[in-house]
């Protein structure tokens, strides 16, 4: 079974609103702090503090860290995680996190990544909420993480840089791809340690998803708003069993509209647009319309209660004059978001019953660093998911096969082997 974590950003995100709220969902914070004494740095304490925000209970995670005269590089972090010996899913998620951020701050400053300067999230405080968020996931047993459209201020943001535009920049580098909205406050609501954090370890964005809830938490920030309670919630649950679909198959809306006088760029621009908007998916097709004219359908998958928005939202980009909506089932088979290494970088890959695939982007950050093709990184992931697929079926086996040994069945004497599609003939 797959353990969720759903983070719900209806008013941001922060590191400490983050590892807050896995607190206050029953992540042992000893536990955590034990995980968190395995780097090979000091200097610092944390604390959870009780406390309401909008009249809802939270945990506030409380870091207090000694000041440092010391500006840590991409590089300098890897290796103090290198030599934590944390457990590997802990470490593996840290190191994604922060290679997210060079990344980004690598872009934003045109420096390659190793050779970044972290200044806010490479501080002591900053890095006890990366990691002790990533430890807090494994003592909650988390294996998929998941979250909401994201909001975000406005105005300006105070940083190490001087005055920045909120949401800040990294922010808004670290969350492309996400569903973001922005909100009148004049407040930094998503910082970037809590934007790395999800563009880290979320494996997608959208609505809750279908799970059976198990417990769930409230992480609340620093400050008081008047507009908002100002909290992280986290919902926790478990997926249905991975060979089993939904019964009935849940209610979605497909939306479509035919355009023969929109050029490529508007269509290509409303797709993303559309996707970043909270669409299930979205997708265009070559049509031929009447009189032999060439067109292109544009077609979007949504929520129900989605369906007014992004109707409005394809009539804006595009100016078609008629949009019609067909209400239809869909059955998301359930997939796993398991993570496995090649040349020693984690790459994260779905998992369905019938199919492995790889994250591309982790692919081809792994090739650029090994000098290998994105392609043969493909493959020695897909290798590698197949191998731990074995390995975990045949402990089931051998489980099974202890529980059985002592009654009247008798242990299997052959182990099953993954089932694998036919390819047809010819």
């Amino acid at each position: 079974m797959t353990t969720i974590a759903w983070f719900h950003c209806f008013a941001g995100i922060a590191g400490d609103m983050a590892l807050g709220a896995c607190l206050d969902a029953g992540a042992d914070l000893e536990e955590v702090r034990e995980m968190l004494r395995r780097l090979p740095v000091g200097g610092w304490s944390i604390e959870d503090e009780q406390t309401m925000r909008g009249g809802i209970a939270a945990t506030r995670a409380v870091v207090r860290a000694e000041e440092q005269q010391v500006v840590r590089t991409h590089a300098h972090i890897s290796g103090l995680l290198a030599e934590a010996r944390l457990p590997e899913r802990v470490r593996s998620r840290s190191l994604r996190v922060f290679q997210m951020l060079a990344e980004v701050e690598g872009k934003l400053h045109r420096r390659s990544p190793d050779q970044v300067h972290f200044h806010e999230v490479g501080s002591l405080d900053a890095i006890v909420d990366i990691v002790g968020t990533c430890s807090a996931l494994e003592v909650l047993g988390i294996d998929d993480v998941r979250a909401s459209a994201v909001a975000t201020g406005t105005g300006m943001v105070r940083s190490s840089h001087g005055m920045l535009p909120n949401p800040a920049p990294a922010v808004v580098q670290l969350l492309a791809g996400a569903p973001i909205y922005g909100i009148d406050v004049t407040t930094e609501l998503t910082t970037p340690t809590g934007a790395a954090l999800l563009a880290g370890l979320c494996s997608g964005f959208g609505p809750i998803p279908a799970m059976l809830v198990e417990r769930s938490g409230f992480g609340a920030g620093t400050r008081e708003l008047d507009s908002m309670p100002n909290l992280t919630q986290v919902v926790i649950g478990v997926a249905a069993a991975r060979n089993e679909a939904p019964a009935d198959g849940q209610p979605i809306n497909l939306i479509e509209t035919n355009l023969d006088d929109v050029s490529g760029e508007v269509v290509a621009h409303t797709v993303d647009a559309l996707m970043a908007a909270g669409a299930l998916d979205a997708w265009t097709a070559v049509i031929t319309m009447k009189k032999g004219r060439p067109a292109v359908k544009v077609s979007v998958l949504c929520d129900v209660s989605d369906t007014s928005r992004l109707r409005d939202l394809l009539a804006h980009e595009t100016g078609t004059l008629g949009i019609r909506v067909h209400q239809i089932q869909r059955w998301p088979f359930p997939r796993s978001v398991d993570q496995v290494e090649v040349e020693g970088y984690p790459i994260r890959v779905k998992r369905s019953a019938w199919h492995v695939k790889v994250e591309y982007e982790d692919a081809a950050f792994v090739a650029k660093l090994s000098g290998r093709s994105v392609r043969e990184v493909v493959s020695l992931a897909e290798a590698a998911a197949r191998v731990d697929y074995d390995k975990a079926v045949a402990s089931d086996a051998l489980d099974d096969a202890d529980e059985t040994s002592s009654g009247d069945l008798e242990p299997p004497t052959q182990l099953p082997t993954r089932p694998r599609p036919t390819r047809p003939a010819g």
